[in-house]
Formats: structure tokens, C-alpha cells, sequence
């Protein structure tokens, strides 16, 4: 998985950028670096690169001014590090097209166990035009918005199939009633509103609706996508 990929890691703290860089190489890894987006910028146009660890607070543009950058031609995995646990900057990070948000705290080994993850994921990207989700009973092909289920293409409504893509590009992650909301409906509506939406999409993507494969339901909290 290492073998021949390159990984950027951007940070204006020295000290964690040697210590990433550190673990990384030792995994093989080939890894260049910046402390600011300019830099960052610099050396993504210069260098081919297969994933992007950002930090979000640095001096100048922000991670997520250089992420918004980067996403107008490109689909790197990005990776964002943060001092921030908040909810509200991992839905930014997410939303944005970042494929994970990792809070500062993690060990080093936690972070390069999780570029590999994300490098397993997106590798049907350097293959094939196609950009395919494949989850085993369920596949997503992003290039056009199909979506087959047991090799049967199934029939979704734009906000199923939006809310279906939210889940599948990050399984495991857990996304609000409220971030939900924001997302998909500009904040208005409630609970109920995705519970219907949800229900309607599990009917045609899991064999039992009642006791969901794929989509379940973290009590109170919201939903989690279980494919990954």
C-alpha cells in the first residue's frame, strides 16, 4: 500500500511535521512538506501526490481554503489535523470533500493507519476514470450517480442518492440529525424529516429494513454508514 505513494504533509508546527514525517517514512512512504498553503500549493502543482495531511489554523489561507483550492480539478484524499474536536469543524472538513478529519491528539501511529485507510478506499481512482464505492451487496458509481445493489441498479431519489454518497465516502463516521439538516435541507425540517428520508432509502438498499446492514441508527445522535 506504502510502496511508491507520496504523501504531503502540511503543518506550521515543525515538531509535527518531523514526527509525521518520522512515521510515515518508516512505512515507506515518500513524503514532502510545507508550513503554510502557499507552500502547500507549491508543492502539490510540482509533485505527484496520493494524499494530503492538512492542518486546518495556519498562519495566511486556512486548511480549508487550500482544501476548497485543490477540489476544483482534483480528488486526492485529503486528511484534515486538527487541535479541534468539534463537530462543527469536522462537518466543515467533510463537506468541503475531505475524506477524514483527525484530531491532533491521535498518535502518530493512529494517522498513518488512517492515510492508509483512506488510500485503500480511493484506490479505485487511479485505475479507472470510473469512480466506484464498493461495499460488497452495494456499489456507488460516482462518475454517474448509479447505484447496485446485489449487481441490480436500484432507482434513488437526488436527495437519497446525495444522502446514500454522504454516508458511503465515510463509513463509520457519524453525521447529526443537525449536521443532516444543514447539509440537505439549509436547516429546516426536523428529526422526523430524515427519519422518513432514511426509511424510504433503506427499503431499497438493505435486505431487512427493520434490522439495517448498512445504515444504522446511532440512538439520539444520528447515523453512521457501516460498509467500511
Amino acid at each position: 500500500m506504502s510502496g511508491g505513494h507520496t504523501i504531503l504533509v502540511v503543518d506550521d508546527d515543525p515538531s509535527i511535521v518531523e514526527l509525521l514525517k518520522d512515521f510515515l517514512e518508516n512505512d515507506n512512504f515518500r513524503v514532502i512538506t510545507a508550513c503554510d498553503t502557499a507552500e502547500a500549493w507549491d508543492m502539490f502543482e510540482r509533485n505527484t501526490v496520493h494524499a494530503i495531511i492538512l492542518d486546518i489554523m495556519m498562519p495566511g489561507q486556512n486548511g480549508f481554503d487550500l482544501c476548497r483550492r485543490i477540489r476544483v480539478d482534483s480528488d486526492v484524499p485529503i486528511l484534515f489535523l486538527s487541535a479541534r474536536s468539534d463537530d462543527v469543524d469536522k462537518i466543515r472538513g467533510l463537506t468541503l470533500g475531505g475524506d477524514d478529519y483527525i484530531v491532533k491528539t491521535a498518535s502518530p501511529g493512529e494517522i498513518v493507519a488512517r492515510v492508509k485507510a483512506v488510500l485503500r478506499r480511493t484506490a479505485s481512482r487511479e485505475h479507472t476514470k470510473e469512480r466506484i464505492l464498493d461495499y460488497g451487496r452495494i456499489q456507488l458509481n460516482l462518475s454517474t450517480r448509479e447505484v447496485f445493489v446485489d449487481g441490480v441498479g436500484i432507482v434513488l431519489t437526488p436527495k437519497e442518492y446525495d444522502l446514500l454518497r454522504l454516508f458511503a465516502e465515510h463509513p463509520r463516521h457519524v453525521f447529526s440529525y443537525e449536521q443532516l439538516l444543514a447539509k440537505f435541507w439549509e436547516g429546516i425540517g426536523d428529526r422526523h424529516t430524515i427519519r422518513v428520508h432514511l426509511s424510504r432509502l433503506r427499503e431499497k438498499i438493505e435486505v431487512d429494513a427493520n434490522h439495517p446492514q448498512f445504515l444504522v441508527n446511532v440512538w439520539g445522535v444520528g447515523y453512521r454508514f457501516e460498509g467500511g
